[in-house]
């Protein structure tokens, strides 16, 4: 048995009585209604949240509500919107209409006429396939190469890389496992004018200790046991280029005494050999770990940290950019279907409510591959939904059972907000039990006769063995 949630709506209503009417209209007709009394409110809970639908009246205190219907098809080009005016407001209506609303009601309307407007336009089920502004948003206006983002923190990070790229400063880059370091670093390369030149990688946790200096500095034959012939280290072949230190902080002590002398010097000397070499080279170094912490334990040289912390560039977590998840989700749904040459696939809203429930340990990396599994899986589907998602973000999800909920200053609903708790719930565990009433009221711990009246009482009778 499997029961889809019901439709998520969000309504924005400076009235306050207009609003709850609204509200509890909707929820008697079978949808899942949020609310915000003004734009700077609904702009939020569009940012943490993927509703189906939204309610927009036209005239909001704090902004005109096509900011509000404009962020919202921004987003979610799925979200069916409807659009609420005075009489004297039919040209803006219309204006909406042309921006992507499925619909304009003129005050007053009927409350049984919205929710007919809203249940046809999610019946429809029709993502807008090229959606100008998301195009522009994967094309430019939020994206610097390949990184992708609207955060406040990745806007501040696209102007620093703007800044950056263009000198021959050290940058030390900071963030987490799966964060996207070494594609910062590739992008501040080529982004520079040592583009034309390499971008050479070195990740000093993936080489042996006694293998790293060899490998960075280069050896000359017979300078060690093996050292059959001379050969150059990353450092010498990023001449001209730039030299992408990963895991810096894996580095020993010794090692780092030698990368301290070539940043200040300019130079190196191969193993075996005394002669120094000169070079012009960019130091790009990257670490998931604290190395002011590191400093003080006595792991990591303060002069070093310094030699490299010169321009410091910190990544932030997916958790933290939640907002972004749609628009990564989109790029990456793309990617994944041209690479696989597959006709490109949609993503619902209740897919995208899930990946942005999950917190991404793994952060961008794990983004990617949950997504090419999602595309995998959904096989010669047109969409994306939440059952085609890894184990692990759909066990997240359903722990998820309502939108983090915010506390208006009027108040909220307690008995329905308990209620559409209760029904989750309910229709969770009857999910899981294939139907089965009995075995639903022993995951609850419920009598079977108290179940069967909370499935009366919320009209789920139907479709339960």
């Amino acid at each position: 048995m499997s029961q889809r949630a019901l439709p998520s709506i969000l309504v924005v209503e400076d009235d306050l009585d207009l609003r709850q009417t609204i509200v509890a209209s909707l929820e008697s007709n079978g949808f899942a209604a949020a609310q915000a009394a003004d734009a700077a409110d609904a702009i939020e809970r569009l940012r943490s949240f993927a509703y189906d639908g939204l309610v927009v009246d036209l005239r909001l205190p704090d902004a005109d509500g096509m900011t509000v219907l404009d962020e919202a098809l921004d987003r979610y080009p799925e979200i069916r919107a409807v659009v609420m005016t005075g009489f004297g407001g039919v040209a803006e209506a219309v204006a909406a209409i042309k921006r992507g609303a499925v619909d304009f009601l003129i005050k007053p309307f009927q409350l049984s006429q919205l929710s007919r407007v809203l249940h046809a336009g999610l019946e429809q089920q029709r993502l807008r396939e090229e959606n100008a502004e998301l195009k522009a948003q994967l094309k430019g206006k939020f994206r610097f190469e390949n990184i992708i983002g609207r955060h406040s923190t990745m806007q501040a990070l696209f102007t620093t890389l703007e800044l950056v790229s263009p000198m021959n400063s050290t940058v030390l880059i900071h963030g987490e496992t799966g964060t996207g370091k070494e594609l910062i670093a590739r992008t501040i390369h080529h982004n520079s004018p040592r583009a034309n030149e390499r971008f050479v990688g070195f990740n000093a946790a993936a080489i042996p200790e006694t293998l790293a200096e060899a490998e960075l500095f280069g050896h000359v034959k017979g300078a060690f046991t093996g050292a059959v012939n001379s050969r150059a280290g990353r450092f010498e072949l990023a001449h001209r280029g730039t030299l992408f230190i990963d895991e810096v902080a894996s580095m020993s002590l010794p090692l780092q005494a030698k990368l301290l002398r070539a940043l200040q010097e300019r130079e190196i000397e191969r193993v075996g050999e005394s002669r120094p070499m000169r070079l012009d080279i960019r130091v790009i170094a990257a670490t998931n770990t604290d190395l002011r912490k590191l400093v003080k334990e006595g792991t990591f040289r303060e002069d070093l940290f310094y030699r490299l912390n010169v321009i410091p560039v910190t990544l932030p977590a997916l958790r933290q950019r939640r907002e972004d998840v749609p628009l990564l989700a989109q790029y990456f749904v793309r990617k994944s279907c041209t690479d696989n040459n597959v006709p490109v696939k949609t993503v619902t809203q209740e897919a995208l409510r899930a990946l942005m429930a999950y917190d991404w340990p793994g952060n961008i990396r794990q983004f990617e591959n949950a997504i090419e599994h999602a595309v995998a899986m959904a096989a010669t589907k047109a969409e994306i939904g939440p059952e085609t998602l890894p184990d692990d973000v759909r066990e997240r999800a359903g722990s998820m059972l309502v939108p983090t909920v915010a506390i208006p200053d009027e108040g909220l609903n307690f008995t329905s907000l308990v209620s559409q708790l209760e029904r989750e719930l309910i229709l969770r565990c009857l999910e899981k039990t294939g139907g089965n009433k009995r075995q639903a009221a022993r995951l609850l711990n419920l009598s079977r006769t108290t179940f069967i009246d909370k499935l009366h009482r919320l009209n789920l009778e139907r479709g339960a063995a």
